[in-house]
């Protein structure tokens, strides 16, 4: 669907290649710059997991890429970046503020080349304030927002969620806005600067809990609960709890007026009719007490019986087993090397379909060549580059 769009690439790590390889999977053509050494995130995986020598931080978030490789501080590399800058629709990265400008490959420098050009930004807390220059990353925008406040036991000991989620969600919301920019292009003819940052988007994530807490002029213990209540506005037994063979995750819907008899605990019903919203600590403790002895086969059928939602917490060796994931494709294998790879796909369907894994830039300055080709660079020319170490080729072999 994107494959008349092209994209330069200056993005490392995960916010900025999640949001270019959203654009890839739908068809777009994107290049990523990488430096000689290759991407940080090509050197080295934080879960020390690999497959056939490929760390898993590059397989998460560049497929669908060619890789080229650049020093971007060699004095002909202004030159190369800004004639391939003539041929694409869209330049995205996430370096820190102001390092891209000093380098000649700011958003005004690229402009000059590129007047119509979409220029997309990923940073850690924004374009301007006072932390500017403080370095962004998911935890700390976790921290930073009230996001580990909101979860778990903020009287004990909150805690992060678990997975690097607002660095995925930035990396959407990046491609969001570029679209919303493409399509811009395409009505009038201009450019866009376009700006996400992990601020924003942990801010995001949390649009609804804060809405309710800015609404009801909430204070921080409003948010304090009993830690098996999932939401700090949510009545109990809304939450996750541990029984003796498994953990289960209570949602909503249905009626809970039995669930006292049903379950064996007339405690909850010497609470009240409004204990689950006025009492609520003390009725998830009551509840947790007696789910602890019970198996998912007993508490899933009282639980359908009231029609009550509810989920069987599983762990992610669960996965590539749930027929529902299967059903609709969420996990795809792939081939790296002599081994195979468990890729996420593409979270959207179109027209019921899987956007498939079309390419991996297994090898560092794979495309080099072709895409400095595809410039105007003659053979001769790639050639001397190379040997001036201005740009790095893989080897054809």
């Amino acid at each position: 669907m994107l494959e008349q769009m092209r994209v330069l690439s200056f993005s490392h790590w995960l916010q900025g290649p999640a949001a270019s390889q959203y654009l890839g999977d739908m068809g777009a053509d994107v290049i990523k710059v990488e430096p000689l050494e290759g991407a940080f995130e090509r050197r080295f995986s934080p879960a020390g997991a690999y497959v056939d020598g490929h760390s898993s931080s590059l397989l998460a978030a560049n497929r669908n890429k060619r890789s080229i490789a650049i020093d971007l501080k060699h004095p002909k590399a202004k030159r190369i970046i800004h004639r391939l800058v003539e041929t694409i629709d869209v330049v995205t990265e996430n370096y820190r503020v102001g390092v891209l400008d000093r380098l000649g490959f700011g958003f005004k420098d690229l402009q000059q080349t590129k007047p119509n050009l979409i220029y997309a930004s990923a940073t850690g807390w924004g374009v301007n304030g006072p932390m500017v220059q403080e370095p962004g990353q998911d935890l700390l925008a976790q921290a930073r927002t009230g996001l580990i406040a909101a979860t778990g036991d903020l009287a004990t000991l909150p805690s992060s969620v678990g997975a690097a989620i607002v660095d995925q969600h930035g990396g959407a919301l990046l491609a969001l806005g570029i679209l919303a920019a493409y399509v811009k292009r395409l009505a009038t003819g201009e450019g866009t600067r376009v700006e996400s940052s992990l601020l924003t988007s942990a801010i995001d994530l949390q649009a609804e809990t804060l809405t309710h807490f800015f609404a009801r002029r909430a204070t921080r213990a409003n948010i304090e609960r009993d830690p098996h209540i999932g939401l700090w506005f949510s009545d109990a037994p809304y939450g996750v709890y541990r029984l003796c063979d498994a953990h289960i995750a209570v949602s909503a819907g249905g009626t809970f007026e039995d669930l006292p008899r049903l379950l064996g605990i007339p405690e909850l019903a010497e609470l009240g009719p409004d204990g689950r919203k006025t009492r609520r600590n003390e009725y998830a403790k009551l509840f947790a007490a007696k789910l602890e002895t019970m198996t998912f086969d007993k508490v899933a059928a009282v639980l359908t019986s009231q029609g009550i939602w509810f989920s069987r917490v599983q762990s992610y060796d669960d996965l590539p087993d749930d027929p529902q994931i299967a059903a609709i494709g969420a996990l795809t294998r792939v081939p790296v090397g002599e081994a195979q790879a468990t890729l996420v796909t593409h979270p959207i369907r179109y027209d019921g379909e899987v956007r498939p894994v079309r390419h991996l830039p297994l090898a560092l300055g794979d495309s080099t060549r072709a895409v400095l080709q595809e410039a105007g660079y003659t053979e001769d020319e790639i050639a001397a580059l190379a040997a001036e170490k201005a740009i790095g080729v893989a080897d054809p072999d």
